[in-house]
């Protein structure tokens, strides 16, 4: 019997709601085919709203605070279960191509990170790097969004060995010559990342074909992550004039805890949230911003997406050649959502609205995931490395903490799980947030701080009037903040059953 091949497909920083099927003003055409063909899980969500922290639950099956990388900044520690090792015991080959992200662009003798300057830059080390990295056998990195400097690795290997002797020229200073661009990047197609990836991605699908080798393939794309850059024609594809720009509501902020209001300051004082080695948090800065700036970076935000989509394409049309298609479990999803006018919040940061914590979600298997079909279960990244297990018959390891997806993606039952958990340990102690979601309410609670956030997502989908201190919520809020405890207890990991009375 063939067993079960795992081709993982993120993004970054995308938005749940930037799907064509979904949104018409953005074109997804080869998404839209995965929607088609599989289940779309309209009620998915990031266990972390930043990058480190949910690619390290993505490969552990555990929380950022259960893993040790619960911020950016940190790294996953490399004694860390990861599912790699898990894939690789059961004879599969693992690879991942583009964005890891499990190590910041800093290192000590005590932390060391290969994903740090100078070594992220020193092409030969990359040239001849050989070791496994986090359980995957086979590595081809970058840590670069567009043009930043941080542009290095594998990516740039490709590119010098693709012919293109100038690359530099097409990143900022100082590694590269450039000075920092907006929206249009004059970089080639053919020399852009979302290549490299689609195209080394499928030749390690025909290595794994020609070999008749199982795999584990993490196709990791950078985009649409700031900065808001992409080349011709995607940077003028959408017009900003025929493009919905969110906005935020007068006074919606009033209920809130006062960090959401001082976004909307020009000169907002965030020294309260100061702590030594802190390195600052993302958000706490002022969002306030221009409409039609705005429109423009949403117009290229989309392109950014349609790019992406063209290539995600090319992977899926080799599966398709390669006769692959038919025994390989595709997953698209992103790490985190992204602001783009919602709530007047531009990006990331400590503001645990749907716009952040809710993520795109596709899972396609023909024959074993119901085709054309939408759910709306409650589902958590930190389950995808338990389900990738399931669906490949190779067995759950207990340090897991996520939940074995299977049953509700095969349409065996409505739903495996009735919460979710998002953490946000930005800084170490002073802004360290919670939230627990479950199929109509979402509650925040905040380290050391009387305030919080309390949604009814039935009655205000669009999360603009916070109950937390309304009288007529009160009993409502000891209820979640009683079942919030017991979902924090639930997710402790069972490494061993009980076997003796003593």
């Amino acid at each position: 019997m063939k067993r079960t091949n795992i081709l993982l497909i993120t993004s970054d920083q995308q938005h749940w709601n930037t799907l064509g099927f979904m949104n018409p003003e953005v074109k997804t055409p080869n998404i839209d085919r995965l929607a088609r063909q599989g289940t779309n899980f309209t009620r998915a969500y990031t266990v972390n709203p930043t990058c480190t922290p949910t690619r390290a639950s993505l490969i552990t099956g555990t929380y950022p605070s259960q893993h040790g990388a619960y911020s950016l900044g940190t790294k996953l520690m490399e004694n860390q279960h990861v599912v790699g090792d898990d894939f690789l015991a059961a004879g599969y080959r693992t690879a991942l191509v583009g964005k890891a992200h499990f190590q910041p662009l800093k290192g000590t003798p005590e932390f060391p990170s290969l994903e740090a300057y100078p070594i992220l830059q020193d092409l030969e080390f990359w040239r001849n790097f050989q070791d496994k990295f986090y359980g995957f056998e086979h590595v081809e990195l970058a840590r670069n969004h567009a043009d930043e400097a941080h542009v290095g690795q594998h990516y740039a290997l490709w590119m010098e060995a693709k012919g293109l002797k100038n690359w530099r020229d097409y990143f900022r200073k100082p590694t590269g010559t450039a000075a920092p661009r907006r929206h249009h990047w004059p970089i080639p197609e053919e020399y852009h990342y979302d290549t490299w990836i689609s195209e080394r991605s499928c030749a390690l699908l025909e290595q794994y074909a020609q070999r008749q080798e199982n795999f584990f393939l993490w196709a990791s794309f950078f985009d649409p992550h700031p900065p808001y850059l992409v080349p011709a024609p995607y940077d003028t594809m959408y017009d900003p004039a025929a493009i919905t720009v969110p906005a935020i509501r007068p006074g919606e902020h009033d209920r809130n805890p006062p960090h959401f209001g001082q976004t909307q300051e020009e000169k907002p004082d965030f020294s309260r949230f100061s702590e030594p080695a802190g390195n600052g948090c993302h958000g706490l800065h002022s969002h306030r911003h221009e409409r039609a700036g705005l429109a423009k970076d949403i117009a290229v935000y989309y392109g950014m997406i349609t790019l992406m989509d063209k290539h995600i394409g090319i992977i899926l049309d080799k599966l398709d050649q390669l006769g692959l298609a038919d025994n390989t479990l595709v997953i698209f999803t992103t790490d985190h959502g992204h602001f783009y006018g919602h709530h007047g919040l531009i990006a990331k940061g400590p503001f645990h609205y749907e716009d952040m914590i809710r993520v795109p979600l596709l899972a396609r298997l023909p024959g074993a995931i119901p085709a054309g079909r939408t759910s709306a279960a409650l589902v958590s990244l930190v389950d995808l490395a338990p389900t990738m297990l399931s669906f490949a018959g190779v067995p759950i390891p207990r340090c897991m903490t996520g939940v074995d997806e299977k049953p509700l993606w095969t349409g065996q039952t409505s739903s495996v799980r009735d919460h979710i958990l998002c953490e946000n340990r930005h800084q170490p102690n002073r802004l360290y947030a919670k939230t627990y979601v479950n199929d109509r309410y979402k509650i925040t609670i905040y380290r050391g701080e009387s305030y919080g956030e309390l949604f009814d997502l039935q009655e205000d989908p669009g999360e603009y009037r916070n109950l937390w201190h309304e009288p007529a919520a009160a009993a409502v809020k000891t209820e979640l903040l009683l079942q919030f405890l017991h979902a924090e207890m639930g997710k402790d990991p069972t490494p061993m059953p009980r076997i003796a009375g003593a």
